[in-house]
Order: structure tokens, then sequence, then C-alpha cells
């Protein structure tokens, strides 16, 4: 069997894997090297088994407001830890089962260990010394291992890992990652979270619904620091009712450890320190990205800030080496890795037409309670660019549909450019906005205007009138409010 391939990527996580199925697609030769699980952190320690957790804690607090909606429980409504993480471990091994599937299908290599380029074109895969997890489905006959292998192309995927902060580091016992996090062998009874970006806050939405004792100290002035300031402060009102003791302009500037707990000593912008003291602390201050022991040295592949330099189109500053999703930078979220990797493998192959990444429309999602979702400028960020803005919001206190489903708590705010009408910005916060979001990522890709939104036809009843209801309100139109 021929060791050269026209494109050889590194990792098989979401920017990985679906860049191996583009290529593969378009009739390229195509082998991915891995050195532990198919499928990535994402779908194996991230994104799916974090919200099949998430559901788990949906369904408690519905089962346990069930009176509210004229239903009476028997028993006690109680979680069951063991079955909840096994629940998710299950559903995170399916997926890894469903990429070794798209593998065969495709008719895509897999290499098995670490790689590292050696010289233009060519890679040379070791043993790992990490237990590789193989999927549960058949692998294909062409499954290789460590050796050395040639490329027209070679792709850079190898994602991201959690930032530690020196101190601080996280031992898996008292002090946890979101890998951690997600497999306790016993609730704590107290949790400490540093950090409110998305990791952080959907942990602490998570533990809190468990009936865990939840603080959360976040550096800046503002919970989920990313997102619009009147979207995180509504989303911070709801967590203060659920009893989530959130503290901001802080940080964890020290950690004592005990035989069962932590005392974290939390700075505050004053000067003044509080001692905290939790049974466990998750630590989520980022993450970044894996650029160690890749050889991007010998072949002096330029980095920045730990990640690797790329151009819109995923190629580096040397020929032939392309890096696509977490290590390539921010935002680091899996559906930005998988639309980098059809954007690099279709401008390889040459197809006319191809975009490059245009970030101002990823949209961003965090599955906390409740959801927060958001696409474009902030209001301050269109300000601070000097555009004249038009801004519209409503509440989901208004919308038929929200009431009728007990989630009348929400908000959905859309900023226009008064001169032309385009669509700047989106931000909501309550039920299943992580759905609806993508009607406003649409119609920015289309360059919708306000008077194109105002004649869409939204169906009643629907969450999704609020949007509407918001691009009404922004020209002074809105019907329900």
């Amino acid at each position: 069997m021929s060791n050269a391939y026209d494109v050889i990527i590194i990792g098989s996580g979401p920017g990985g894997y679906i860049a191996a199925i583009r290529a593969a697609q378009l009739g390229m030769k195509v082998a991915v090297v891995e050195r532990e699980h198919l499928a990535g952190i994402c779908s194996n320690w991230g994104c799916i088994p974090t919200k099949a957790l998430l559901r788990s804690a949906d369904v408690l607090h519905a089962a346990q407001h069930a009176k509210s909606f004229g239903l009476t429980l028997e028993g006690s409504i109680k979680p069951d830890l063991k079955a909840i993480v096994a629940r998710s471990r299950g559903i995170a091994e399916r997926m890894n089962a469903g990429v070794g599937f798209l593998f065969k299908k495709n008719k895509v290599d897999i290499i098995w260990g670490e790689a590292k380029l050696t010289k233009p074109g060519e890679v040379v895969v070791s043993k790992t010394a990490k237990p590789i997890v193989q999927p549960q489905a058949p692998l294909p006959k062409n499954t290789l291992a460590e050796g050395t292998y040639t490329a027209k192309h070679i792709v850079i995927a190898t994602g991201a890992r959690p930032r530690a902060l020196p101190g601080i580091e996280p031992d898996g016992k008292l002090i946890w990652t979101y890998f951690d996090a997600m497999k306790p062998e016993a609730m704590p009874k107290s949790l400490l979270v540093m950090g409110s970006g998305a990791i952080g806050i959907e942990f602490a939405s998570f533990y809190r619904t468990m009936g865990v004792d939840v603080t959360v100290v976040e550096l800046m002035s503002q919970v989920m620091p990313v997102e619009d300031i009147e979207i995180s402060n509504f989303a911070k009102k709801q967590f203060d009712k659920q009893g989530m003791k959130i503290i901001l302009d802080a940080k964890v500037s020290k950690v004592e450890k005990g035989a069962d707990s932590i005392t974290a000593h939390v700075e505050k912008k004053d000067g003044t320190v509080e001692k905290i003291t939790a049974d466990r602390m998750i630590s989520a201050v980022g993450v970044q990205g894996n650029i160690e022991g890749l050889g991007l040295e010998t072949l002096g592949i330029k980095t920045d800030r730990g990640c690797i330099v790329i151009d819109g189109y995923g190629k580096t500053n040397v020929p032939g080496v392309y890096a696509i999703g977490d290590v390539a930078g921010p935002p680091m979220l899996a559906h930005k890795a998988e639309h980098e990797a059809v954007i690099c493998i279709e401008k390889i192959a040459g197809l006319p037409n191809v975009h490059p990444m245009d970030k101002l429309k990823i949209p961003g999602c965090t599955y906390c309670n409740p959801q927060v979702a958001s696409v474009g400028m902030t209001e301050a960020k269109a300000k601070a660019e000097g555009r004249d803005i038009r801004v519209g919001r409503f509440p989901f206190a208004g919308n038929g549909k929200a009431i009728a489903l007990g989630e009348d708590q929400g908000l959905v705010k859309t900023i226009f450019d008064k001169k032309t009408g385009e669509l700047l910005g989106a931000h909501m916060v309550g039920a299943e906005v992580t759905e609806l979001i993508q009607g406003f990522v649409v119609a920015m890709n289309l360059e919708t205007t306000e008077e194109e939104l105002m004649h869409t036809i939204f169906p009643h009843p629907t969450i999704s009138e609020t949007m509407k209801e918001s691009v009404l309100d922004a020209y002074g139109k809105v019907l329900n409010a």
C-alpha cells in the first residue's frame, strides 16, 4: 500500500473529519492521523456530551415544576448521577462510532499515532503514549499505524485543550477541567467556577440545576464577556434568581487545597480578598491551541499567541501546509472549524467561488438556562466603529407561545445600520434561542435588509415571532409591546 496521499489531515475533530470527508468527495486520496479518539473533543468531551448533561438538567427542572403545568408527580424527583453520566458518555461513544462509519463510507484511511512534520510534504507518525479509543463501527480495511507518509497538502486540525493558570493547575480531584466536570464520581455540595465564558457558565448552570451551591468568579465586568451587555445582564438576573452567586471584576489569585475541598482567595477590583471554600472547583479560563510537538518550528510555520497563523482559506505561510479549527485561532467553535474545513479543502481542490471565512457571521451559542445566542456586532461594537444604528428589542413576555410554554423570560435584540438597513447584529436570551439564531445568520449571509425581514411572514404561534417584533421595534412599528 502506498504511503503517498493527496491530503493528510492531522486530527479528527469537527474540522479534521469534515475536511477528510469533503476531500474524499472531491476525489482525493485522504488519510487522517489521530492519536486518541475519533471525532475530537467536541463529540467526546465537549459540545455533544455536555448537551446531554444539560438535557438531563432541563428534564429535572421541568419535573420539579410540573405543578405549574397542572401535573402531579408521585414520589420524589432526584437526579441519579451515575445514570446521567452514563447517558452522556454513551452518546459520546455513539458520535465516535459515527465518525468511524463516515471514514469507512468515504474510504478515508486512519493512521493511529502522533504526527510530526519533518519536511515539506512529509509527516512522520510515531506510536502514541495515550490509549487509542477506537470507534464501535468497523474501521476501514486500510487502517494504518506508525510510519512515514507524504502528501501534497497537509491540514493541521489538532484542536485545543483547557488553559491552566500557574499555581491553579487542575489536578482531576479538587480542581477540575471540563473533562473532569463531565464525569464526577459524586455530586459536590458546593462548586466554584473560575470563568464565565460558555464552558464555565454551562457547567455552572448544570450543577446549579442539580442542586449544587454554585459560585462563579469572572475577571471581566459582565458574565459571558463576549456577549452584548444588555443580554448578559438579562441572563445574570436569571442566574441570580436561580440562586447562583456571581462575582464580577474579580480573580482567583490563590487556591488552598484541603483533604476534600478547596479555599479560593478571590481578589476583587477594590483590592479586597474574599475567601470562598467549596468542595470542588472548575477551571474554565479558556483554551489554548495544540501546537506543541508538531514540528512547526522545523518548517518555519508562523504562530501567534499559541495558535497557527492562517489566511481566510486556512493557508499558513508555508506552501502546502494549512490549519483549521481551534488550533487556527478564535472563535474556537466546532461550527467554525467545520466551515473552515470545507473552505480549505475546496480551495485546495481549485473549486471556483470559494469565499474566505467571514468571522462576523459566525454565531455563538451558550446552552445555559436561559440559553444565549448571538451573531454579528454588539451594540457597543457598532457604536465604537462609528455606526449610526437603530436598535430593536422584544421581550418573550409579549409572545404567546413563550407564555404558553412557561418560558416568558427572554429578550431578542437586533442592531441595524440606520442608513442602509443592514442587519449588523442579533442577540438573544431565552428558551431555545440557540435554535432561533440561525434565522438571523441566514439573513446576514443573504444581506437582508430590515424591510425584507419586516415583510417576512413568521408562523404563529412560535417563539420566532419575537425575532420579527424586534426588527419592527427598531423601526418604531412593533405590534405586541
